[in-house]
């Protein structure tokens, strides 16, 4: 697992936490960055699943 794969994930979580929150005190702004921030975690994770990938096949 690399340095992308962990941070992406741990900002999904946080992200999603702060969604739930914001749902919980009905704050659409903090739901809102919830979301995007989860999103952006999801991206980067994916980034650290291909630069994981690609790492194995050069190995190969």
């Amino acid at each position: 697992m690399n340095k992308d794969q962990v941070t992406g994930r741990f900002e999904e979580a946080k992200g999603k936490v702060k969604e739930v929150a914001g749902k919980l005190i009905n704050d659409d702004e903090m739901e809102l960055e919830g979301k995007v921030q989860k999103n952006i975690g999801k991206v980067q994770s994916v980034i650290g699943d291909v630069k994981n990938d690609i790492e194995k096949a050069a190995n190969d």
